[in-house]
């Protein structure tokens, strides 16, 4: 391990992996080292070590494997969760991959088997948000239940262990992240007024909005 050595956008990239690993933790969506993020670059994935808090790690700690998961960059061990990341990069156009255990997001992965429709940002996702069954972290079986869970979407559930999404980039893994969990705290925060029950919307509905997102944002 760690006789490679890296060039300048796999530095470059690895600082921005590095800067989302402390905005998770800045922005709640982390505790301490519970969390973990990628990059992929060509066939290297660039992947938070095991461990490790975000705030000590320096340029000189990039960590890298192949698609394999065999180590070819540093001498940290990589997450221990590298088997759900390596899962999404084998199996989508995934550029990056956000894991958190976010507290709103992991509660709702405790009560129902889906996020319900109360908010149309569930279409940035690819459609209502599943939760894909309990297995012991950093196992392939977890890996495998997230996969089926993210038929169709970038983002899911893990039921009693947090959340997974990803992006093209890190910001759009991070910002589908952090929609998510605010989704499901929006969720928790409608369903706990007594005597009411939170509107929900159907299918055709997001749906719609779907098709209007694709044409959300600037235009070069």
């Amino acid at each position: 391990m760690g006789e490679q050595r890296w060039d300048a956008e796999q530095e470059r990239i690895w600082a921005e992996l590095v800067a989302t690993a402390r905005r998770s933790v800045a922005d709640g969506l982390v505790v301490g080292t519970s969390g973990n993020v990628s990059a992929r670059v060509g066939d290297l994935v660039l992947v938070t070590p095991s461990g490790v808090p975000y705030d000590r790690l320096t340029p000189d700690d990039i960590t890298g494997v192949d698609l394999t998961g065999r180590q070819v960059l540093g001498a940290l061990v990589p997450t221990s969760e590298l088997p759900m990341h390596l899962a999404v990069y084998r199996t989508t156009d995934a550029r990056a991959v956000v894991h958190t255990h976010a507290v709103h997001a992991t509660a709702v992965s405790t009560l129902v088997p889906e996020l319900p429709l109360v908010h149309y940002m569930a279409a940035a996702l690819g459609g209502p948000v599943r939760v894909a069954p309990y297995a012991t972290y950093g196992t392939d079986e977890l890996a495998e239940n997230m996969l089926r869970a993210l038929d169709g979407r970038s983002g899911c559930l893990l039921q009693n262990h947090g959340t997974i999404a990803y992006g093209a980039s890190l910001d759009q893994a991070y910002d589908r992240t952090a929609q998510l969990e605010w989704m499901c705290r929006l969720w928790l925060t409608a369903s706990s007024v007594p005597g009411l029950t939170p509107t929900l919307l159907t299918e055709a509905q997001l749906a719609e909005t779907g098709e209007r997102l694709k044409g959300y944002g600037q235009r070069r």
